[in-house]
């Protein structure tokens, strides 16, 4: 099993940045995929970013060039670095881990609020 946590959200201004960690812990070698989701009050999760084991990135189109997902190995850590966020960018943010076999893991979650 993987236990994930997640920490860094908060309120910030729009326009303004904040960096996500999520920290691993448990059968870590078995991970080959981590992402970050979100969820917004009233819409379905949704893919952020994602990060495959040798540094592929994926993201999605609405945080192309404002976020970076990246890795640390020596940390079991994975970080959101998210800039000139808007409003829109408000949400619940989890971070997830697929593992060899096909289980994937959750942490519990993060808010992040954009508001001025």
């Amino acid at each position: 099993q993987v236990q994930l946590v997640e920490s860094g959200g908060g309120l910030v201004q729009p326009g303004g940045s904040l960096r996500l960690s999520c920290a691993a812990s448990g059968s870590i070698s078995t991970i080959y995929v981590m992402g970050w989701y979100r969820r917004a009050p009233g819409n379905q999760r949704e893919l952020v970013a994602l990060i495959i084991n040798g540094g592929t990135t994926r993201y999605a189109g609405s945080v192309k060039g404002r976020f970076t997902i990246s890795r640390d190995n020596a940390e079991n850590t994975v970080y959101l670095q998210m800039n000139n966020l808007r409003p829109e960018d408000t949400a619940v943010y989890y971070c997830n881990s697929l593992v060899t076999g096909g289980m994937d893991y959750w942490g519990k979650g993060t808010q992040v609020t954009v508001s001025s």
